[in-house]
């Protein structure tokens, strides 16, 4: 026969469970919830996307895989923003900004391991795995979801045309994720400036470009300050 303080000790030991088994439970929400709202203070108000701290951890894991041959990084830049904010008010501006970030949303949405980012005002990066053969295809299937035109209040409509660049791991094996967004930022920049045709692939002298304040020379803000 069981001694009656075994006995007891059971029902005891199962109260305790069944109480901690709620309590963790609880925990466990909390913690989902506040991921979840660190995750939407870390996005973009304006369009839902992601920040470029997002998009270079996104980058980072994906070369960790091993299978970083098949790991592209574009940067998009909008062409003609401020013509577009001069012209029909700012309020248009940020509807064509808010309609590139929900088309790279859907555009990503239906590629395995794809992030998209906002950059800063109409840039935009993006980290997408894909077979090397079909990354042009890609590519152009891509800008014209992005040229497609946007209608504004009034009747008004917008035909928004975009630079895109690109880096591809296999080409760069090595380099880590600033590497490659600097050569796709360099490889969008030359596309937009007519140096080179679209598409273009980032090479490691694109990586490797000389920087001012740490930005892309012609890029907003890296100017060299007045002495």
């Amino acid at each position: 026969m069981m001694p009656a303080v075994t006995l007891l000790r059971q029902p005891l030991r199962t109260l305790i469970v069944a109480a901690t088994v709620p309590l963790a439970l609880a925990a466990i929400a909390d913690d989902i919830r506040m991921r979840r709202r660190l995750d939407t203070v870390r996005r973009c108000p304006l369009t839902g996307l992601h920040g470029r701290d997002a998009l270079v951890d996104h980058i980072d894991r994906l070369l960790r895989t091993g299978r970083g041959d098949d790991v592209h990084v574009l940067v998009l830049d909008g062409d003609g923003l401020k013509k577009v904010n001069d012209t029909f008010g700012h309020a248009a501006g940020d509807a064509l900004i808010r309609v590139y970030g929900r088309r790279l949303a859907r555009w990503t949405a239906g590629r395995r391991d794809a992030c998209a980012a906002r950059l800063g005002g109409d840039e935009f990066g993006v980290a997408v795995r894909m077979p090397v053969q079909a990354a042009l295809e890609e590519l152009a299937a891509l800008r014209d979801l992005l040229q497609q035109p946007l209608a504004l209040d009034g009747g008004r409509v917008l035909t928004p045309t975009v630079s895109i660049g690109f880096a591809s791991a296999g080409d760069l094996p090595g380099e880590d994720a600033s590497r490659l967004l600097r050569g796709a930022d360099k490889a969008m920049y030359d596309v937009k400036t007519g140096r080179q045709p679209f598409p273009y692939r980032a090479t490691y002298a694109d990586a490797y470009a000389e920087t001012v304040n740490g930005r892309r020379a012609g890029r907003p803000g890296a100017h060299l300050p007045v002495s």
